[in-house]
This record gives structure tokens, sequence and C-alpha cells, in this order.
């Protein structure tokens, strides 16, 4: 925890006063409190920084720094406007909808959770209070949907063999993709899993099963840099060996024909690649061409890699690039060798719902990994699956949501642009501030010469996550628009 201010500080704050007719010191006393707060920056980079260092995972070390921080100076006394001021959190990417502000974000977006029925009925966010029919009306079509499939002799209270969700489910998810990218899936070919960091985990666990099932000990997953290294820890667990795709910022942070061939050569048995399509932590997104050549260069080389696809942003965008990308994963030569993770968490702000799945463009991709659900979870939850099919009736039934979403995500994103511009005329910071390609939730950004996240923190208050966390340099920075809002410059 942060020390304590000290107590000739905080008698001076404490005992200042607040009333409007001492506007002058009121003024006073705030520049007082962001001191102190200052110096409390500071006195937690410098215990931060070493945890960093020695190998802690940098994206939990500064979410922690933070909320320790925020915890000190609010049992300090310290107004929450000049913590909320001080001390900004843009660790974390998930948006929450019941942190959306009328101010800052607008009076059209509060209603956002209500309308997901994630508010609680009488919940009040930013002034408004929830009715909470939508959330009410999940409640009850949650046990219809039981009732009806019930009536069909499907009871999820008991196994469901697959492990893999229950039929109406995985129809529910094939209409989804029908509906949003306009790309076709079997319904038997979807595997749901509790987000799509669990369904990669199971499909890790499938692939590697598969191939010792052909005599095979050694393998290589390919996993690009800068990128999301979660999956890359899931398959290192399993026995699977990495190789590395440092990507290069001329490219926008993407994999080349010319970078993939490179990694093909110097790892002759990998058996997959994992690529982020709307990429964490860059924002940068592939374009159909680019996805195309990719897969040109596989084909040309004979290569059988399986592409393991991480749409986990696609949604945050604009709905016809991500059509058309989708349309480039979808191409004949590219559903033979690929596996798509999804997930409902960013596109719809349900993190905590852990709404996932996986969807496979060949039967055989799919029979080969099945067992990584089945001898796994054995049975999805039966209400999570209740759950999930009603919000998929809900979003088919209300798509004007899903453009809310998006547009508050687009808002988002330039602001935090326009706002780090203007920091950095102020105090040079940062060597570039990177735009992005109008999809995910992040800014990826080169900070100057002799500067790193902890000497952003100091002196801006913003805290960020270093470089490291996705396996490339500490010279850059993924910055959120997640959890708070971005008020405007």
């Amino acid at each position: 925890m942060p020390d304590a201010i000290q107590q000739s500080d905080r008698s001076a704050l404490l005992d200042a006063p607040t009333s409007a007719a001492h506007e002058s010191e009121s003024a006073s006393d705030d520049d007082g409190f962001r001191c102190v707060v200052a110096r409390m920056r500071d006195e937690a980079c410098e215990r931060a920084r070493p945890a960093v260092k020695a190998g802690a995972a940098p994206i939990r070390v500064m979410a922690r720094m933070v909320n320790e921080l925020t915890a000190a100076c609010r049992a300090q006394g310290i107004p929450e406007a000049i913590i909320a001021a001080e001390v900004v959190n843009r660790t974390i990417g998930d948006i929450d909808v019941r942190r959306i502000s009328t101010t800052d974000d607008g009076p059209q977006y509060v209603s956002l959770a209500d309308d997901l029925g994630l508010a609680l009925p009488g919940e009040v966010i930013s002034g408004v209070v929830a009715k909470g029919r939508t959330y009410r009306w999940i409640q009850r079509r949650m046990q219809e949907i039981e009732r009806e499939l019930l009536a069909e002799h499907v009871d999820l209270r008991v196994y469901e063999l697959s492990g893999a969700g229950t039929p109406r489910l995985r129809e529910a998810l094939a209409a989804y993709a029908q509906r949003v990218w306009g790309i076709s899936f079997a319904p038997q070919f979807i595997n749901a899993g509790l987000g799509s960091t669990d369904a990669l985990c199971k499909f890790w666990q499938g692939l590697v099963a598969s191939r010792r099932l052909r005599g095979e000990r050694d393998f290589t997953i390919i996993f690009p840099t800068p990128g999301f290294n979660v999956p890359e820890w899931q398959a290192n667990n399993l026995g699977a060996r990495s190789q590395t795709i440092h990507t290069r910022a001329e490219d926008q942070f993407k994999v080349t024909p010319e970078l993939l061939g490179q990694a093909l050569d110097a790892a002759p048995d990998a058996c997959a690649i994992y690529l982020t399509i709307s990429n964490n932590p860059t924002a940068f997104a592939y374009t159909p061409d680019e996805l195309r050549a990719l897969y040109r260069l596989l084909d040309e080389r004979g290569s059988e890699l399986i592409v393991v696809a991480d749409l986990a942003y696609i949604g945050t965008g604009e709905p016809a690039a991500d059509r058309e990308r989708m349309r480039a994963l979808t191409e004949p030569n590219a559903r033979a060798r690929t596996a798509y993770a999804c997930t409902l968490s960013k596109s719809h702000t349900l993190t905590g719902d852990r709404f996932g799945w996986m969807a496979f463009g060949s039967p055989e991709l799919a029979h080969a990994v099945a067992v990584g659900w089945t001898n796994t979870a054995a049975s999805l939850p039966a209400d999570w699956q209740l759950r999930f099919m009603a919000l998929l009736e809900l979003f088919a039934r209300r798509p004007r949501v899903e453009g809310r979403l998006r547009a508050l995500y687009r808002l988002r994103r330039a602001r935090l642009i326009r706002q780090l511009t203007a920091l950095n005329a102020e105090r040079p910071i940062f060597a570039s501030i990177s735009l992005d390609d109008g999809g995910t939730i992040y800014n990826w950004s080169q900070l100057a010469p002799g500067e790193d996240v902890f000497s952003l923190f100091s002196k801006t208050g913003i805290a960020g996550v270093p470089g490291s966390a996705f396996g490339y340099s500490d010279d850059y920075v993924r910055l959120s628009v997640g959890c708070i809002p971005v008020p405007e410059v």
C-alpha cells in the first residue's frame, strides 16, 4: 500500500476551507491535493517498478498499483474529483457500462447498461434510473427457453455429452455469424466455451492430444509479437514450443508473408499460428488482402499450418470492414485450415458473462480437437447456456444496441488520441501517438527516449501497460479506452 500522507500534509489539507465564500482558497486547496497525489504517484511507481523488472505480470502490477493508490487517496480524504483527474486507470481494456458518463460520454449512451440487461432494476447510472425491463425479459426468456428444451426432451441439468453446448445454442451462434458477418458455419462445428480464452485453452488441449496420437512428441506453435500472450502461455504449459514473429512498426505490427516464411523456415515442425485479426495491443487490423496473402503463402509452400484466428475485437469497429475481413478468412482455402475464436466480451461489453465459442472451417479439424471439450468441462453450465441463448436473441431483435456500442468505442478512441496529443504538446512524452484502424479498444503508442510507463504515470497520472506485457519492447505502451470515459480536450 502507498505510504500515508504525512500528518502535516493531511492536517493542512483537511483543515482548508471549502465553502463558496473561499473560492480562491478552494482552488489553492485543490492544487495542494494534486501535489500530494503527485507525490504518492511517484512513490507508487518506485514500489512497482522492481516488480516489473523482476518479471511479474506487467498488466497486473500496473492495475494493482493504480487500485492501491486510489484506495490510499480515499483513505486520506482526498476528494473523488481530484483522484479521478490525477489517477487514470487505462490498464484494463473492458468497457464498464456502469461507469458511462452523461457528461464525458453523452446522455445517449447512459442507458446502454439498461438496454443490455446488465443494469439492475432501479439501479442509478450517471443520474439515470434503470427501468430493468431488459433485465427482467432475459430472466423470463431463460425460463421459456428451458421449458421449450424440456419439451424437446433436452435437459440442460444433466450431462451434454459433447461438452460443447446444446445444439440449440450452437444453432444460435451459427445464426449470429450469418447475421453479423454474412458467414455460414455448420452448427455441429461450433463449440461454445466460457469466453474465447477458455475456448482457446480447450483447442490447444485438443490439438496437442491429436498430435500426440499421431506420434508427434515435439511441435511448435507460432506467436506474433506484440500480441495477447495468454494463448502462448496456455500452449507452452501443454508442452508446445513457441516460435516468435517479431513484427515491425513499418508493417503496422502485422505478420507479412516474408515474416511468416521466415518463421516456417525456423520451425519446420510448426503446426499452428495464433493470429489476432484486430490486434491487442496495437489496435491495427489486417486488411482482406493482407490475410489472403498469408493464406496464399501457406498454399504455395504446401504447408499444413493451422491458422487460429482470434476474432475478439471483430465487432468493435466498422461492420462493413469486419465483414470483408471475415470473407477473406472464410474463403475455401482459408476455411480448410482455420479455427475461429469468438467472444461477446469485447464487442458487447459482456466480460463477466464469459460468452465465447470456437468455429471450425473443416469437419476434420473440429473432430481432431473435440477431446479438448469432452475431457475438460464435461458439460457447460445450464444457466450460462440459457442466458447466452437469450442474449443472442436479444441482439438479433435489437441490432441498434450493437451500433450504439460501436459508436461509443469510436468516440472514446478519437478522444483518447486527442487527449494524448494535447498532453504531448505540453510535455513531450511520446515519440509517436499511434492511430488505429477503427477497431479494438486500445491505443498503442511509442514513448520518447528515456520514458516508460512509470514516468508516463508519474507525469500525467495515466497508467498503461508496457510493451513487455505483449512480448515487445517497453518503449511502447498500451492505453485502453476501457472502464472509464475519456473527457473531451
